[in-house]
């Protein structure tokens, strides 16, 4: 299971980010360009003490994540989503992508996206923080693929 985190815009996201992958185990890819400057001190400073935990791939763009990117599906969390949380039977290679904060993906990034996952939510609300999402699914995604027994003492 992995993280990947489309051209983030506020280095506190791309902080829990960090964490949350360092905590449960799940490698993370950053996909350039961010909507700040990202250099090793800011990250580390975004994610305290965790950063050194993580397990961290930079891509500089879309085209280089494709390139590079593991086999499996790759499952995207957006408002747009078809599929709905928590009704999708995740997979151990699958890579859950989240986008922009301000803007999502663009539509080339949606189509090429194996699952299109909502989170259902209350009329009215638009979305919830992409870090709090990115937690929701990994922690259902790992729980149904027995993810969780490698981290259990």
């Amino acid at each position: 299971m992995r993280l990947a985190l489309f051209e983030p815009d506020i280095p506190q996201n791309l902080g829990a980010f960090i964490r949350l992958a360092a905590c449960l185990g799940a490698p993370l890819d950053i996909i350039e360009p961010c909507g700040f400057p990202v250099d090793d001190k800011r990250i580390r400073r975004a994610a305290m003490d965790y950063y050194d935990l993580a397990h961290i791939s930079r891509h500089a763009s879309w085209e280089a994540f494709r390139r590079d990117r593991m086999a499996g599906r790759l499952v995207l969390l957006t408002t747009a989503g078809t599929a709905t949380f928590p009704n999708v039977a995740f997979r151990t290679n699958d890579t859950l992508l989240l986008g922009r904060e301000s803007a999502g993906v663009p539509a080339g990034v949606h189509d090429a996206a194996d699952v299109r996952l909502r989170i259902p939510l209350q009329p009215g609300a638009r979305s919830l923080n992409v870090a709090l999402a990115a937690a929701m699914v990994l922690s259902e995604a790992l729980r149904q693929t027995s993810g969780f027994d490698a981290l259990a003492d």
